[in-house]
């Protein structure tokens, strides 16, 4: 076996630590997205509407970012674990923690806070 064909040892803490961090992170930014119609039960008729009609289109954008976090920490689990795809093991469970980060400010950026 030539040395980037080899099976690397450690191959699983790069995926390891992506999931014990993105998870969480992922879980907790859910539960405060959820909770977020809350913050216009006293608005006006024409805030609330703008409000929801927002809401409406960035909860469905905030779904579809947590599955494209999902599908990369999936690929950073399936790669094989051979030492020429450690460097791309690492670069998507980078990613993943980010994605979550950048999913949280896309929602944010698409709600009409009243």
């Amino acid at each position: 076996m030539t040395p980037n064909t080899a099976r690397h040892p450690r191959a699983y803490v790069a995926p390891l630590v992506a999931t014990l961090l993105t998870l969480p992170m992922a879980a907790v930014t859910f539960f405060f997205v959820g909770l977020s119609p809350m913050a216009c039960d006293s608005c006006g008729d024409a805030a609330s509407d703008r409000f929801d009609a927002s809401y409406d289109v960035a909860f469905p954008a905030f779904g579809f970012g947590l599955l494209v976090v999902l599908a990369v920490l999936v690929a950073a689990w399936a790669l094989p674990w051979q030492r020429r795809y450690a460097a791309a093991r690492v670069w998507l469970a980078v990613v993943a923690p980010a994605a979550v980060v950048l999913d949280a400010i896309v929602f944010n950026g698409l709600v009409d806070w009243p």
